[in-house]
C-alpha cells in the first residue's frame, strides 16, 4: 500500500471533498479521485459515499481513519528521526583512540564538535592498535585513531585507513642538561647519556633508533606510561625519546629537542572506519575537527 495514498485519504477525510484536497495537497479533484478509488480497490471496500456536495466516510472509511493517521504520523516520526541523524541533532559518536592522542589531539576537536552539536551522544575508548581495530570490528566503535612507526599491512576487506598526521619523535632531557639548550641534536650527541625507555631491549621499544644510529643505550629505567617517563626526566635520571604528540603534556623541568632528520622516528597516525558500510554523519563531521586539530597542533 502507497503511503501518499493514505495521506490523500486522510486529506480528503478531514475535508468532506475531493476538490478541496486537491487544493490543499497540490493534486487535481480527478487525481484525488483516481488515488481514493486506486486505495479502495487495494482495500476491497469503499471508503467514502459520493454525494452532490462533497464526500463521506463510509463505515469501513471511519474504520481506517485512525489507523491511517496512526500511520501517518509513525512516518512522519521516522523522518524526523533519521533527518535529526543527517542534522546531527541526534545520534552518537563512539571514538576510539590511543593514549597520547588521547592526550593531546581527540579532546580539542572533540570539544569543538560538542559544542557545534550538543545533542549528539559522545563516547570515549582508549587503547592500543590491536584492541581498538577488534573493537571497530565488533561495530562497539565507529571511528578508531592508531599510530605506526612501519607501514600498516592491508588488512584485506574490514577497514579503511586515511593518513590524518605525522608524529615525529623528540628527545625528552632534564632543562639543566648540557644539551637542552640545542635546537636540534643528534642521537649520536647522547651516546653516553643514561637512558629511560618501556623495556630493557632497545631494539623493541622507540631507542632502537638509537642502535641505527650507531650505539646501544644504557638503559637504566625500564617504565611505561609517559608520565612516568617525563617523571624520571625532570628529576634528571636520563633522556628520554617521546612522540610530540605525547610531549604536549610535557611538564615543567623538561627541554624537548628536535632530532636530526635522518634520526628521528616518526609515527603515522591514521583514523580507521569500516570498509564498505557508509560512514555515520557524525564520524564525518567529528573527522572534519580532527583534521582541523591536527593541522593546528
Amino acid at each position: 500500500m502507497d503511503m501518499a495514498w493514505l495521506d490523500v485519504f486522510r486529506t480528503v477525510a478531514h475535508l468532506g471533498s475531493f476538490t478541496a484536497a486537491g487544493e490543499r495537497l497540490g493534486f487535481t479533484q480527478s487525481a484525488i479521485s483516481r488515488q481514493i478509488a486506486t486505495l479502495e480497490r487495494e482495500l476491497g471496500t469503499p471508503l467514502f459515499d459520493r454525494l452532490a456536495r462533497g464526500v463521506r466516510l463510509t463505515e469501513h472509511g471511519r474504520a481506517l481513519l485512525p489507523h491511517a493517521e496512526a500511520m501517518l504520523e509513525r512516518l512522519d516520526t521516522t523522518r524526523r528521526d533519521l533527518d535529526a541523524l543527517t542534522e546531527l541533532t541526534a545520534g552518537r559518536l563512539r571514538v576510539g583512540a590511543f593514549d597520547s592522542a588521547n592526550a593531546a589531539l581527540v579532546p580539542g576537536a572533540l570539544a569543538a564538535f560538542r559544542a557545534a552539536h550538543p545533542d549528539v551522544a559522545i563516547s570515549l575508548t582508549e587503547g592500543l592498535a590491536a584492541h581498538l581495530l577488534d573493537l571497530l570490528r565488533e561495530d562497539t566503535i565507529d571511528l578508531a585513531l592508531v599510530a605506526s612507526y612501519t607501514e600498516l599491512a592491508d588488512d584485506g576487506d574490514q577497514f579503511d585507513f586515511r593518513p590524518l598526521m605525522e608524529d615525529p619523535v623528540l628527545v625528552a632531557l632534564p632543562r639543566g642538561h648540557r644539551l637542552a639548550g640545542r635546537r636540534r641534536l643528534r642521537l649520536a650527541d647522547l651516546a653516553d647519556e643514561p637512558w629511560i625507555a618501556a623495556r630493557r631491549h632497545a631494539e623493541s621499544t622507540l631507542l632502537a633508533a638509537c642502535v641505527r644510529s650507531g650505539f646501544q643505550p644504557r638503559i637504566e629505567y625500564a617504565v611505561s606510561a609517559w608520565t612516568a617517563k617525563l617523571g624520571l626526566v625532570a628529576a634528571g635520571l636520563g633522556a628520554t625519546l617521546i612522540p610530540s604528540l605525547a610531549a604536549r603534556v610535557s611538564r615543567p623541568g623538561i627541554a624537548l629537542i628536535p632530532l636530526h632528520p635522518d634520526d628521528t622516528p616518526v609515527r603515522q597516525v591514521y583514523t580507521v572506519t569500516r570498509r564498505g558500510q557508509r560512514v555515520p554523519p557524525a564520524v564525518e563531521a567529528f573527522g572534519a575537527f580532527l583534521r582541523e586539530a591536527a593541522a593546528g597542533r
